[in-house]
């Protein structure tokens, strides 16, 4: 039997976001939109902890006032999981799911499948794990908020962007695309080894964080997901979230 692994969620918390500012603070009916993504990450019932990890005081307060555990950011960082390394640093884990502040209806089947690679034959040579699921509406494919994922045929990450990835220069060949969701589960050692390095020219020219474990050699496993992302980006996504949940509650 193999053993368990220590297993933590990390939420990390910028209230300033270029595309929506202060998106995470926005009301979900009657909870921040942050406090719907941490208590959505508890009741999943599969980390030993979940942290908030923010530079927002504000943020601090609201997660804060439902018993949530917060670490505070102390330096400036660029993006999820260099907020995650600094935080993850001194702690005693195996591994850490980077769960999406902005993600409030992040589920428990996606938590157990990202995690369950962890467990499986060649887990050893695995750095992190992702999910991905299907898109089929041709707006949705060609939004660049929407980013896409290709994989090989034992569903290795290829390459992330946020252009419609493959383009359909033969358009009798079927393909499916695929949204990344925003779940990473790394190991400790390929998150603190992201934040040591330098980013590269495709990332910054796409802005997605994963590019640069591809650059550098790791290994991203995605795992497909039948269940919709759903995050918000923008003020329409938040009203699109406050009638799921008010249909939920009918």
């Amino acid at each position: 039997m193999n053993k368990k692994l220590r297993t933590i969620a990390m939420i990390p918390a910028r209230y300033e976001a270029s595309r929506f500012p202060g998106k995470l603070m926005k009301d979900l009916e009657g909870k921040p939109v942050i406090v719907r993504t941490y208590e959505a990450a508890v009741a999943t019932g599969l980390f030993d902890q979940v942290y908030v990890v923010t530079d927002s005081e504000d943020i601090r307060q609201a997660v804060e006032q439902v018993s949530g555990k917060v670490i505070m950011s102390i330096a400036e960082h660029s993006c999820g999981s260099d907020r995650i390394a600094e935080a993850v640093a001194n702690l005693d884990i195996d591994i850490v799911v980077n769960v999406q502040g902005d993600e409030p209806f992040t589920n428990e089947d996606d938590m157990r499948n990202v995690l369950q690679v962890f467990y499986e034959e060649g887990a050893d040579t695995i750095d992190l794990a992702s999910l991905m699921t299907p898109m089929n509406i041709q707006s949705e494919i060609e939004n660049p908020n929407n980013v896409k994922v290709i994989v090989d045929q034992e569903n290795f990450a290829l390459y992330f962007s946020r252009a419609p990835i493959p383009y359909p220069r033969d358009q009798d060949i079927e393909v499916t695309y695929y949204k990344h969701k925003g779940i990473y589960a790394f190991r400790k050692q390929a998150v603190l080894d992201f934040a040591k390095l330098p980013m590269r020219n495709l990332e910054a020219s796409e802005k997605i964080e994963a590019i640069r474990y591809l650059e550098y050699g790791k290994r991203i496993k995605m795992v497909y997901s039948e269940t919709p992302a759903i995050g918000i980006d923008t003020p329409q996504d938040l009203e699109e979230a406050r009638a799921i949940l008010k249909q939920r509650a009918s």
